[in-house]
């Protein structure tokens, strides 16, 4: 693609690194076939082709985004499966963060919408708002459909449709400490990140990994100072906030690599993974950060990439239900990491089974239910009929946010694929498979 920047345009590093991916894309359309948006709403502007056009003349003119360029850009779920299927290699997530960072600057919301976005940006990064906020949802749940009802509020509607129905106990995983590996024969150390939605909708996920990983003699640190990893203001153009996350535990982790050494950062949120994995990108400006950023960026991992590396053993012997495995877009689009989830699942005695369309995204993305609830709401139908159609006992996936989505469609139960494995070899039943196991 020709462009047309100034000199003095591509003095900002940002607007540098754009116009070298505006450069690479060829226009040949691949990405159009695997983009949830394109294939719903038909739209070629709905399309990462379409909307690598609007950045373009966006950026180009050096104006505040317009309604339209917004409009179409919010409508995209940073779910990366153009980038898989992209044949030029066109690096549409860093262009889409630019551009949403660009509007965030220059473009004045509608009150609602501006009003919405500050109250998720000031409460999801936060375990203890979080759970206020969750509570509280709890309640309002009875109000949804009336809610839903009211275009202005349907947001609001999404968001209480969201809550679960009860909340866990806060788990005692979520404090900073280091959990012995079993046996005192310690045969590796990581950190793992504790995250912000998950520690308050699922803790038992991180407490899986932890039983699981010291079983098998390592050492897992939660470290001290560690917090969101900015993810979810990253994707609403929030760079301020989402970098100042970022830097906050780029100097968590460092304290840990400098004091006794880590073999990894592993992840088990994979929305939450690719963005550590990005932080060396996010701030490689920062003269002070850059160097530590990015070695924090290359120890990070998600947690199928590093049990992949272990010897697990021999799983238990047990009547196992099938599963269904949900490939979360940060996963397989966002980290490349396809196969690993669904090795470990097999190798631990499960029968595995494709869903069909399993490069579509579910529509949960972050903060993308509650902000595009409609849209959200017909990919996350479309997903659980694809999965229902398998016959699957039920459903494992590697990210929060598509656990609660999916699970919000299907009354089969929705599990972490560790919790899953941490079962195999040795756990508990997980919490949400105990009627299951009784109904067996």
């Amino acid at each position: 693609m020709q462009t047309n920047f100034t000199l003095a345009q591509l003095a900002d590093p940002d607007t540098k690194v754009s116009e070298k991916i505006l450069r690479t894309c060829v226009h040949c359309g691949f990405c159009t076939a695997t983009c949830p948006t394109y294939v719903l709403l038909g739209d070629e502007l709905d399309s990462p082709r379409g909307r690598i056009y609007l950045i373009k003349d966006m950026l180009e003119s050096g104006k505040a985004a317009t309604e339209e360029v917004v409009t179409h850009v919010d409508r995209c779920l940073s779910c990366l499966s153009c980038m898989t299927t992209c044949p030029s290699g066109v690096d549409y997530m860093h262009l889409v963060d630019h551009a949403r960072a660009h509007i965030e600057k220059t473009y004045a919301r509608p009150a609602g919408d501006a009003f919405v976005r500050r109250l998720l940006a000031a409460i999801l990064p936060y375990p203890g708002r979080f759970r206020l906020a969750s509570m509280a949802a709890i309640l309002g749940k009875p109000f949804a459909p009336l809610l839903r009802r009211i275009p202005s509020l349907s947001r609001f509607a999404a968001m209480l449709e969201l809550a679960p129905a009860s909340l866990p106990r806060s788990s005692s995983v979520n404090r900073p400490q280091v959990f012995s590996a079993e046996g005192g024969r310690r045969k590796g150390r990581v950190a793992l990140l504790r995250g912000c939605a998950q520690s308050v909708l699922d803790p038992g996920i991180n407490e899986a990994a932890i039983r699981l990983l010291t079983r098998k003699g390592i050492e897992v640190v939660i470290a001290e100072g560690e917090g969101c990893c900015g993810a979810l203001t990253h994707h609403m153009g929030r760079a301020a906030d989402s970098h100042a996350f970022a830097r906050n535990n780029v100097d968590a982790w460092t304290k840990l690599v400098d004091n006794g050494g880590l073999d990894a950062i592993l992840v088990t949120t994979s929305g939450c993974g690719t963005t550590v994995k990005d932080y060396g990108f996010i701030l490689r400006t920062d003269r002070i950060y850059a160097a530590k950023a990015a070695r924090v960026s290359a120890l990070a991992k998600d947690i199928s990439e590093y049990l992949e590396t272990l010897d697990l053993g021999t799983p238990k012997r047990m009547d196992r239900p099938t599963v269904a495995y949900h490939a979360a877009c940060s996963l397989q689009h966002g980290q490349q990491i396809k196969q690993a989830p669904k090795a470990l699942l097999a190798k631990a005695g499960y029968k595995v089974s494709d869903v069909a369309e399993g490069h579509l995204c579910c529509g949960s993305a972050g903060t993308y239910n509650m902000l595009q609830p409609e849209i959200a709401r017909r990919l996350r139908d479309r997903k659980v009929a694809n999965i229902e159609a398998t016959g699957a006992d039920i459903v494992a996936a590697g990210n929060i946010g598509c656990l609660t989505q999916i699970g919000k469609g299907t009354e089969k139960p929705v599990l972490h694929t560790v919790e899953l494995l941490d079962w195999a070899y040795g756990g508990p039943v997980p919490r949400a498979l105990g009627s299951y196991v009784l109904s067996r």
